[in-house]
């Protein structure tokens, strides 16, 4: 499976697997083993969310300032949902289906959120966060590349499964 990244489980019970050359695998309860999906070669699937919609949201950060997240059906099918972000890593979902996304949005770092209508717009601000989870509590935990935060915030969160 190559140098194993982001990890996700669905609903059912299988877990997705992402390595730095872009593939996703699927690894079902009962253990089969199969390459669910693939993006682009340059691009590393490094961060995973399932949303609302049943589809797997990845992010994988480059040095470009106009990254993606992308979308994957249930059938392996990839498609861009949001481009426009500096270096996507961690993401989550709450209970209205708003996406957040450890990024830089127009230079800007910090945790941005994308709505529904996919309309994108910096909800926190702060260098280094790398990822992020709500909390029961309805609070964020936003990690840096040295340290753990928890921001009270007042949103529920999307269940990780």
């Amino acid at each position: 499976m190559g140098v194993a990244t982001g990890l996700a489980f669905d609903p059912d019970g299988s877990l997705y697997v992402g390595d730095r050359q872009g593939t996703i695998f699927k690894i079902s309860p009962g253990r089969q083993i199969f390459v669910f999906a693939t993006l682009e070669p340059s691009i590393a699937a490094y961060h995973f969310a399932h949303g609302p919609d049943g589809y797997l949201y990845v992010a994988g950060p480059t040095t470009s300032s106009f990254d993606c997240v992308y979308r994957v059906s249930q059938k392996g099918e990839v498609e861009v949902y949001y481009r426009g972000l500096g270096r996507p890593q961690g993401l989550a979902f709450d209970d209205e289906g708003r996406l957040y996304v450890a990024a830089s949005l127009a230079g800007r770092k910090g945790v941005v959120r994308i709505g529904t209508n996919r309309e994108a717009e910096l909800f926190a601000s702060g260098p280094g966060i790398v990822g992020l989870a709500f909390t029961p509590s309805r609070s964020l935990v936003l990690a840096t590349t040295n340290a753990l935060y928890r921001a009270d915030v007042g949103i529920k969160g999307r269940p990780l499964y």
